[in-house]
């Protein structure tokens, strides 16, 4: 099937898959290991695969994900919070389905990748001290993380946690239970925006063969990373997201 802004996934070289699983299993290695970091994965991907089939695929991929992390961590959800979100969500996720059906992989890679630098320099603001910026009211963050989350992650595939976090951040969510609630919403999104992409129909063949070379390489990141600590400091590691994040997403502006 050919996918507009972008090439048929028949045509992908080896090399292109060994590419795609590098990075898979190495994103997943930071989600595993620390919470974060999984993110960077979509923008390099992005690059080799058409927008219109990696997104899907990446939900697919999130279900799974999203469940193998919750398991051990479900007795830490802040499942109250999480109701305050669903709301703003589930209207973020039906605005996102409208945009996303709409859009061609190419602008949907303009779109990412516009987003990515943004959030990449914010990122890297953030740690230089950037973390103690006044908070949000709570019912405010509350709404605005809601539909942003819902919008983005669904028009994008991903990026939806930046905007959770603006809630967490305006409760002070304790870091005990923040891994732990934000994988929990992450994955109410991903289910949700899973069944509105279905109905929309945009759950090809394509979305299925790349989720299953994604797979493998996402589960031994998260093998991996749950196992190992990473090598570098937390400020360290999330300064390299930063510009891992930064850098791809201007590879996909120019792309």
């Amino acid at each position: 099937m050919h996918q507009p802004g972008g090439p048929t996934i028949e045509s992908l070289s080896t090399l292109t898959i060994i590419y795609c699983s590098v990075v898979m299993a190495i994103a997943y290695s930071a989600r595993g290991a620390s919470g974060f970091g999984a993110a960077a994965a979509m923008p390099l991907l992005g690059l080799v695969l058409p927008l219109k089939v990696l997104v899907p695929a990446w939900t697919l991929i999130g279900i799974a994900a999203g469940t193998a992390l919750i398991g051990s961590d479900r007795k830490m959800v802040a499942w109250g919070e999480i109701i305050k979100l669903l709301p703003g969500t589930f209207l973020g996720i039906a605005v996102g389905l409208y945009v996303f059906t709409l859009l061609s992989s190419d602008t949907l890679a303009k779109w990412l990748g516009g987003f990515v630098v943004a959030y990449g320099l914010y990122s890297m603001w953030g740690t230089f001290g950037a973390a103690n910026k006044p908070r949000l009211p709570p019912r405010l963050a509350a709404l605005l993380g809601g539909l942003g989350g819902g919008m983005t992650g669904t028009v994008v595939g991903t990026m939806g946690s930046v905007f959770f976090a603006m809630y967490f951040d305006a409760i002070a969510l304790g870091k005990d239970s923040y891994r732990a609630t934000m994988t929990a919403i992450l994955l109410t999104l991903t289910v949700t925006r899973g069944a509105g992409y279905f109905m929309v129909g945009e759950f090809s063949r394509d979305v299925f063969v790349v989720a299953a070379i994604l797979f493998p390489s996402m589960m031994l990141g998260i093998f991996v990373g749950n196992r190992f600590h990473h090598g570098m400091s937390e400020l360290t590691f999330r300064r390299t997201v930063a510009c891992a994040l930064t850098v791809s997403g201007l590879a996909l502006l120019l792309k």
